[in-house]
Formats: C-alpha cells, structure tokens, sequence
C-alpha cells in the first residue's frame, strides 16, 4: 500500500498543503489560490481538499500529516518578550493572544476537525528544518550547504546547515530579533508598503535609486557581521514587542517621517530602498560565503522568504561562490508545508532519497 504524507503551513501568511505518495511530492496548493486572498493564512481547506482530490485519496488514507513550525517554542518566545517589555507589550498581548488561543494553541484539534476520516500520527517541525527540507530534499544534489533566511521561525532568524542523503543537520543560528528578514519588513513599512506582501516592491524600486543611505544605517541601525549574521538596534524598531515594525526615531535618523501608502514616492525613497536592498545583498553574499566555508560542499540549497530576493540570488550566482544553487521557488512559508512533509518521509520515518538528477518541485 502506498504511503501518504501530507504537509500543512497555516495560520501565520501563505498558508498552504501538499501531499506525498512513497515520497514523491504529487500535489501542493497554496490556499490564496483558492480563496483569493493574497497571502491568505487560515488553515489551507480548500488548498488540502485539492491536494487529496489530485492524489484520488481521502482523508482516512493519510498516514501522516505534518505541520512546519512549533507553535509551543513561537508561543514561548512571546511570552518571553512580553515580559521583557511588560508595559510597551500590552497592545500587542492584547491583539495576539485570542488568536492563539483560538487558533495557534489549537492546531492539533482544527487539523483533526479539518480532515474528515484522518487517524494518522500528526507531527510538528521546526520552522527552519522545514524551509531546509523544502530547499535540499527538493533539490538535484546528492549533497548541499543549505542556508535559510526570513523573519523569524519559532527563535532562528538565519540558519546555516548541509543536507546528505536523506539527512540535513542545522550547524549555525542567528536567534530573534536580530533578523535580516525582520530588518527588510521594517524598511518596506518605512517606505509606505505593507509588511509579508510588499517587500518585492523594495527591491523593485531599488535600482531607480543610489545606496547613499547604507552606511548611515550601516553605523546606526544594524552592524553587519563578516559572517553575513547581523545586530539590529531595538531603539529604531517597534516589532519586538509592538504593533508596528518601526518608531519614529527611525524617520529621525534618515530625515523624513514614515511614508503614507498614498504619499508621493520620491528619489528619496528610491534610494533608501536602493541601501535597503546593497546591505541585504552584501549579507546574503557573507552567509553564502560562510555556509562554503563551514561545510566545504560546493552546492548550496537557499529557502526562507529573503531566498526570494531574486537580486541578491543572481550576486551569490554570478561571484561563483558555489558551483551550482537551488532555491526553492517557494522559498516563503507556502513552501514549508512541502519542507515538513519531506522532513517527516526522510528524517522521522527514515525513507531513503532517491537523487534523479531533476528538480523535486517540477510541478511548480
């Protein structure tokens, strides 16, 4: 009888299912597509319905299902912050925590409600180990560095690790909040976009304008590390503990408030946008440098929504800091439900890989 695995990201943006038969990634949806709403990040019903549809199972014939993130770990680090910051939380305590309790802290109940017949084991992964998974076990290469880069997942910001066979191994973290992820969402909020759907604009508006704003927020606002990891300074940022990415000490440094989404966009902001997008860029190239140099492998595996920051993708590319890359086309959260399935078939049931020289994702 085949074995059917099936990969769920929810509840946070780009929700998304796919479904694995013997290993073989055979359907993978994202719930926007469906619902059409851009980034949509309810539990992905329809995208799940669809994938179980194309596979011609139901959901009794699912022997596992696996979910991307450790809501517990990503409830503690909240937790923590808000004691940290117990007076500038209470706004954010006060919106956050009916969600999780009605959703996140739930998440075993809706996927049991939300598949009809499943009596399968329900596995949690880390954050990172899914976006890798989706990265490497998807890739051509019988080995890879593997780096992965977004916001935040659970505490990691960045990973650097490498993937064997049907193994991958996490070897170096950057920890919440100091996230280039984090750090580009801020930017785009200051440029006048909105956060987890804008950030592509950034790096569109980047080459209409001069990087004359690097080094001020290179000696104020971050500190670049030779490793490609970064220091954010909190006294700019509000996201830690807040609503809001960033306070009004930000638009002090660079000499203009926040931009309104209606309000004229200017040289100004181009090349904010165009220093935003050379410091992610030079990051990416010291992570890709670094992930070389701590594996010696000469393939990399990129995923973690900044790895969809074709720019600086096409830098590490051309500097041949590798022989070859993949990058996981969706390399943002959509992608980890593909990443938490392959994590569960290779690393919890301990399948074997089976390297065919193409792309995993050939469906995308």
């Amino acid at each position: 009888m085949p074995v059917y695995v099936a990969g769920i990201s929810a509840f946070y943006h780009d929700s998304a299912a796919c479904i694995l038969k013997d290993g073989e990634l055979i359907a993978a949806a994202q719930e926007e597509r469906f619902s059409r709403v851009k980034g949509d990040a309810r539990f992905p019903s329809r995208a799940l319905a669809f994938c179980l549809s194309y596979a011609g199972i139901s959901g009794s014939q699912l022997d596992a299902v696996a979910y991307y993130d450790k809501p517990l770990m990503t409830f503690g680090r909240l937790l923590q912050t808000y004691l940290e910051f117990p007076l500038t939380s209470f706004r954010s305590f006060e919106v956050s925590m009916p969600r999780w309790v009605k959703e996140k802290l739930r998440i075993p109940a809706i996927i049991d409600n939300s598949i009809p017949g499943f009596q399968g084991e329900l596995f949690f992964c880390r954050h990172h180990e899914s976006h890798a998974a989706s990265a490497f076990f998807t890739s051509p290469f019988e080995e890879a560095a593997i780096v992965v880069v977004d916001g935040v997942g659970e505490w990691a910001c960045t990973s650097i690790g490498q993937g064997k066979g049907n193994t991958l191994e996490l070897l170096k973290e950057a920890r919440f909040p100091h996230s280039l992820g984090l750090f580009y969402s801020a930017m785009t909020q200051y440029l006048g976009f909105k956060v987890n759907f804008d950030e592509y604009k950034v790096m569109g508006l980047a080459p209409f304008g001069t990087p004359r704003y690097m080094d001020l927020l290179g000696s104020h606002v971050l500190d670049l590390k030779p490793d490609g990891t970064l220091t954010l300074n909190l006294e700019y940022f509000d996201f830690p503990q807040g609503l809001k990415m960033i306070n009004g000490k930000l638009g002090e440094l660079l000499g203009r408030p926040e931009r309104g989404a209606r309000e004229e966009m200017t040289q100004f902001h181009m090349d904010v946008a165009a220093s935003v997008q050379l410091i992610t860029t030079e990051a990416m190239i010291r992570l890709a440098k670094t992930a070389r140099s701590l594996t010696g492998m000469s393939k990399l595996c990129l995923a973690g929504g900044v790895a969809l920051n074709c720019v600086a993708n096409g830098v590490i590319h051309r500097e041949r800091i590798f022989d070859d890359i993949y990058i996981q086309p969706a390399a943002g959260d959509a992608g980890g439900a593909v990443g938490a399935a392959f994590q569960v078939w290779h690393q919890v049931m301990g399948r074997p890989r089976h390297v065919t020289g193409r792309d995993g994702m050939s469906s995308a």
